[in-house]
């Protein structure tokens, strides 16, 4: 959006009496730098489900799921960042979107990939998550059935 006025009051009008076509562009974060290096794009807007990083402010540091993206506020809400109100009940902070770095994309949705294949130059692969976890129990089940057959066989070697 092209600035018009160089008066403060006229800017911050002029962003708050945006239409959302254009403030969906005030929700673009950073990506972070192996996001970069992977799909060749800086910056995405940011979406329900991704995962980031706050970079600036009282939350620095603080990693968590996107909630909730607040197009008349430009404000993201982020799992894990609340502060309670009067009465006790959580409510999520506002944190605004230049101050997050996007560490990891939620790539379900296929316009958003063929908005980072435009911008790239190449196409996307999405790397589906393997649970790595499931091996590792098989392999402790089998541990414990052969901690069971040399228990046997022990017990047979001391009777006879």
């Amino acid at each position: 959006m092209a600035v018009k006025s160089r008066k403060p009051s006229k800017q911050r009008k002029a962003i708050a009496d945006a239409p959302l076509h254009i403030r969906k562009k005030f929700l673009s974060a950073p990506l972070s730098p192996d996001l970069i290096a992977k799909y060749g794009v800086k910056r995405l807007t940011v979406r329900k489900g991704d995962t980031v990083r706050i970079m600036r402010g009282e939350w620095r540091g603080h990693e968590g799921k996107v909630v909730s993206v607040d197009y008349g506020k430009i404000a993201v809400h982020i799992d894990g960042v609340t502060v309670k109100k009067a009465d006790g009940t959580p409510v999520y902070y506002p944190v605004h979107p230049s101050n997050v770095t996007i560490i990891n994309l939620n790539l379900s949705d296929k316009a958003r990939r063929k908005i980072m294949e435009r911008r790239s130059g190449k196409e996307v692969i999405i790397e589906e998550e393997t649970n790595v976890e499931a091996p590792e129990e098989e392999e402790s089940e089998e541990g414990e059935k052969n901690e069971e057959v040399n228990k046997e066989e022990s017990n047979s070697e001391e009777v006879s």
